[in-house]
């Protein structure tokens, strides 16, 4: 059940009706942000007991990322078993495809599923185009939610999620990862998103809880990898880097499929 996890307000059906409204007409992607999302004791409690960085164990280091992250809720405190329970459940999942307007939105146990990010000083993601499925389980994704763990976040730390226009010309909203902020937005080629470098002192990170919603994939829905994309003041030579590198990624990817080397890879994935 969602009740003693979820505010309240968040679960009223009434409320769905402004939350939808907010979410709909949203620029630059149908996007939403709900701040106290948790009850204050959950969110006190998942802070006070979020996993050590170290003890992460997808380590993501490349051109176009630095972050941790990981998916197994069996080594941690057990609110976060509790909150992946409440923001899979029916009750939420209901209320979800209100504001949305999507049927059908679940979520999975997967790496695709639930899980938490952390990045220490100097992480970033670039922005990036999601994958589109649930490659394994062959599920369209649809939504995603993240609710940032940040206590005491200064604006001078960096970190927002940014949300940029389909062509990569303007960066319309950028959203402070703030403690107990919740954001879900729809993730499609519309929806480029990532966050700039932080910076940060000793002992601090940036912290979220994420998930993913699916629904089954309509006619004409086929694998599309994710894909980071450059932002305009990024010099010629990490332009023609990273481009390069998702043309390697991609083909590469599809290649080993064909040969049957190895299956799309439910790892690969960025937010």
């Amino acid at each position: 059940m969602a009740t003693g996890i979820i505010n309240p307000k968040f679960l009223d059906q009434v409320f769905a009706q402004e939350l939808s409204n907010s979410y709909l007409n949203a620029k630059p992607c149908k996007y939403l942000v709900m701040e106290d999302f948790f009850t204050e004791e959950t969110a006190n409690t998942l802070f006070e007991n979020f996993p050590p960085i170290q003890d992460l164990n997808v380590k993501r280091k490349s051109l176009n990322e630095e972050k941790s992250e990981d998916y197994h809720f069996d080594r941690w405190h057990p609110t976060f078993s509790l909150v992946r329970d409440a923001i899979g459940s029916s009750e939420w999942g209901e209320q979800l495809c209100r504001i949305t307007g999507i049927e059908d939105l679940h979520t999975t146990k997967d790496a695709l599923g639930s899980g938490v990010h952390q990045g220490k000083n100097g992480s970033y993601v670039d922005v990036h185009i999601d994958v589109n499925m649930n490659p394994k389980l062959g599920l369209w994704r649809r939504i995603n939610l993240l609710v940032y763990l940040n206590k005491n976040w200064l604006p001078e730390y960096g970190g927002d999620l940014e949300l940029w226009n389909k062509d990569m010309t303007e960066c319309v909203v950028k959203i402070p990862p703030t403690f107990n902020t919740a954001v879900i937005f729809y993730t499609d080629d519309n929806s480029p998103h990532g966050y700039k470098k932080i910076n940060i002192p000793d002992g601090e990170s940036r912290k979220s809880f994420y998930t993913y919603y699916y629904t089954k994939p309509t006619e004409g829905i086929t694998y599309r990898d994710s894909k980071f994309v450059s932002r305009p003041e990024d010099n010629a030579a990490r332009k023609i880097a990273t481009g390069v590198k998702e043309i390697l990624k991609i083909n590469g990817k599809k290649l080993l499929k064909i040969l049957g080397i190895k299956n799309l890879d439910f790892q690969d994935k960025n937010k």
